[in-house]
């Protein structure tokens, strides 16, 4: 199997402000990720990212917010999703002038 791109698209989130998510179906996983899954999801204001969820070989599953990076857990392709557009609601909510 080759790498199969599951999607990718921009979500437009307010005048200013758009999310933009990739994923990807490998034929294996990454080294140090469990999953078959190569992501990079990010949440742009203004044309600053201020919020990114991805994966690299050798570093894993990861997200950075307010220039600080920590360890994302993985569940699924849907959690992912789900999980980061939670953190936008978050964001949006602490930083009101987006």
């Amino acid at each position: 199997m080759k790498a199969r791109e599951l999607f990718n698209r921009r979500v437009p989130v307010s005048e200013q402000a758009f999310a933009e998510l990739v994923l990807w179906e490998l034929p294996e996983p990454l080294s140090a990720s469990a999953h078959p899954y190569k992501y990079r999801l990010a949440f742009v204001v203004a044309g600053t990212c201020v919020l990114r969820y991805d994966n690299e070989a050798g570093k894993g599953d990861h997200r950075h917010v307010a220039g600080k990076e920590s360890k994302y857990r993985f569940v699924s392709a849907e959690k992912l999703v789900a999980d980061f557009f939670e953190d936008v609601r978050r964001w949006r909510d602490e930083n009101s002038n987006d």
